[in-house]
């Protein structure tokens, strides 16, 4: 289940048949949990026939940006309660006359500091106050504050302070009040990053436990007998218990299961190397699929503030069918201002009257008025015309012309996106195919492929909800980290095995909870490591937990370092000192893996296909409409063309020509000019 800004998508499979099934229903903004249920209801017929169940949500996500969190209170070590205010300064923007500085999401006047400190070995040098923290509890409760973030100086190397404080404040305000520890949240190095992770999770924790728990039981009261599971930011599911616990590790849970779906594709086409591009109604999400697997990072950052946890990097701009056009500084902007799901774009006829991308696509024929959301929506052309023709007007154009051009632009705002995850890391997107997918996204691949240069766009089966098959394709996931500061050449390699044996075991039993046997279950290890007097590290995979105590390992592990920061910055210095500073350890519980109907092979009938005008570079063309649902593996057509089907609209442009194959994807390959 996979909450869009506009759409709400459920898919089932079935065990026994091997089908896949997708329903829409547009999102309900005032109350996601009701629309959720709705798509539920729609797509199943009886809920105690669900065997199990996954749900990425977009709710932190809407809190955290639409700044609707709880109110909270940081405690922070006296002397440096600065910290979070101060931040990082803008080193990529030095010369940026427009910066504006990240909004934290609490006010100084929020912030007491306590006196005690940690100092940078682990050792403590000064003794908590508690008093300070009772005076704070008091401050709490005649001030309102609904949540605590604690964070306390190398509270990673000793957390006793930050663990103390949760007494007091338990003594003096009860069990109730949610209180975040920096050192549960993100048990790491970097003290700005780690508050603003403690921060972030007080702040939109409880808005995640409320809506966690309410969906739970209404699912309960449906008759739905099995636990509900959530998607991680690292591309991982969890309890709800657990994500309760940890609510920042659901923030990027709605965006993250395209990626999920992409290295699942990747393995069933033996395409290693994709570009998955999502777009939905309200925004454009990249992610890659390198050798196969999810580009991840052990840091994100939302609207400048960093979030210290595993995630699977993801490029956002607010770019959907949704997305609004307008004139501004006499040009024609699109974005990043939605008609979202409710008005919605004109053409919804629900009392929007701005014009959008969907607008656009509707009036140049690329969309079918009565197919629209398999047909539960009926779009209107006349508003959508009325729509781009006002538009129009300000720029000197007709209404087709308007619309093709809104189409650029947004297509344009696309590739940079595209451009900013790849060529602005050194990666080629001509070497990597692209993956269209996401209510719109099958109706821009192809021209994003032709300004990218990229030679083959592939569209899946259920596209407009392969988040949410993608949700269906992962296992569960929990990480944990361990600082490990150290030099290479004090580096003592059998503490650092037996370091990492414990973690894993310990990672291990972590998942006992989670209802997965022993047998399934599965740790990796990395360690991240920097160049001595570097700020920033790179995560290097381990192959086990026993490869430190090998011969070697030492040159071993700064040729593989070596080899990732060439790949990743364009140089690197091997025989350079090297840091270690953190160990990481994520274990998997492997859930069993879907295993799809076989698609039916063409049988040498022709395709059926209806025709209707569509305009391609200002040139009105007759175009065949296929059904996606009579394709067969083996079909192939060229360009111009439509693919209508439930979920999305697949357009094939002019130059590119089109074949199924044997998982009943869409090819498209650009072709010779």
């Amino acid at each position: 289940m996979d909450i869009g800004g506009s759409f709400t998508d459920v898919v089932t499979y079935d065990a026994q048949t091997g089908r896949c099934r997708a329903e829409k229903v547009p999102t309900t903004p005032d109350d996601l949990a009701a629309g959720l249920l709705g798509a539920l209801s729609v797509s199943v017929v009886a809920p105690e026939d669900i065997s199990f169940l996954v749900h990425g949500t977009t709710h932190g996500l809407n809190t955290f940006l639409q700044r609707r969190g709880d109110r909270v209170m940081l405690l922070a070590t006296r002397g440096a309660a600065d910290a979070y205010h101060i931040a990082r300064g803008p080193r990529t923007r030095l010369y940026d006359l427009h910066y504006r500085k990240p909004e934290p999401l609490l006010a100084p006047r929020d912030i007491v500091a306590v006196g005690g400190r940690v100092g940078s070995e682990g050792t403590e040098i000064e003794e908590l106050d508690e008093q300070a923290i009772r005076a704070a509890a008091r401050r709490i409760a005649a001030e309102g504050f609904e949540s605590v973030a604690v964070a306390y100086l190398f509270s990673h190397l000793r957390p006793d302070h930050e663990l103390r404080t949760r007494e007091i404040l338990v003594e003096e305000l009860g069990p109730g009040l949610p209180i975040s520890l920096s050192h549960e949240v993100a048990q790491e190095w970097r003290e700005y990053e780690r508050t603003s992770s403690a921060v972030v999770d007080a702040y939109i924790g409880p808005a995640i436990r409320r809506y966690l728990s309410r969906l739970d039981g209404d699912l309960a009261d449906r008759g739905v007998r099995v636990p509900l599971h959530v998607m991680q930011s690292s591309g991982g599911i969890t309890s709800t218990e657990w994500a309760c616990r940890r609510p920042m590790h659901t923030l990027l849970s709605g965006p993250v299961g395209g990626a999920i779906g992409g290295a699942a594709l990747a393995r069933a086409v033996d395409r290693p190397n994709l570009i998955c591009m999502d777009m939905g109604g309200t925004s454009f999400d990249v992610s890659l699929i390198v050798d196969g697997r999810p580009d991840q990072s052990s840091e994100a950052s939302l609207e400048g503030l960093p979030m210290l946890m595993s995630t699977v990097n993801i490029h956002t701009v607010g770019a959907g069918g949704g997305s609004v056009a307008r004139v501004e500084a006499g040009g024609l902007r699109v974005g990043p201002k939605s008609a979202a799901a409710s008005p919605g774009p004109a053409c919804y006829g629900r009392g929007g009257s701005e014009p959008t991308v969907t607008d656009a696509n509707l009036v140049l024929g690329r969309l079918d008025d009565n197919c629209f959301a398999g047909g539960r929506l009926q779009l209107r052309g006349d508003l959508a015309e009325r729509a781009l023709a006002a538009l129009g007007t300000e720029l000197g154009l007709d209404v087709h012309a308007m619309a093709e051009g809104v189409c650029d632009v947004a297509n344009a705002k696309m590739a940079q996106a595209i451009r900013t995850i790849t060529v602005a890391r050194g990666i080629e997107p001509r070497d990597f195919t692209l993956v269209a997918f996401g209510g719109a996204g099958p109706m821009h691949g192809a021209f994003l492929a032709r300004e990218l240069g990229i030679r083959e766009v592939l569209v899946p089966n259920l596209p407009g909800a392969f988040s949410a098959w993608g949700m269906l394709q992962t296992a569960v996931r929990r990480d944990f980290t361990e600082p490990y500061f150290r030099r290479d050449r004090d580096l003592e390699v059998q503490d650092m095995a037996r370091r990492l044996a414990d973690t894993g075991a310990r990672a291990l039993d972590a998942l006992g909870g989670e209802d997965v046997p022993g047998t399934k279950r599965h740790v990796e290890h990395a360690v991240d490591i920097r160049y001595a007097e570097q700020e920033y590290t790179l995560s290097v995979p381990l192959t086990d937990e026993d490869e430190p105590a090998r011969k070697g390992f030492p040159a071993l592990i700064a040729r593989r370092f070596a080899d990732l920061h060439q790949a990743r910055y364009g140089h690197a210095n091997l025989g350079a000192p090297i840091e270690f500073t953190t160990l990481r350890t994520a274990v998997f519980g492997d859930l069993d893996r879907i295993e799809p109907e076989p698609f039916p092979a063409v049988t040498g009938d022709p395709i059926p296909h209806a025709v209707r005008p569509v305009t391609f570079d200002g040139v009105l063309h007759r175009t065949p409409i296929h059904f996606r649902d009579a394709l067969a593996h083996g079909h192939a057509f060229t360009g111009p063309a439509v693919v209508v089907e439930d979920t999305a609209t697949t357009v094939v442009p002019p130059g590119f020509g089109v074949r199924v194959d044997s998982y009943g994807s869409l090819v498209m390959s650009l072709e010779e000019q």
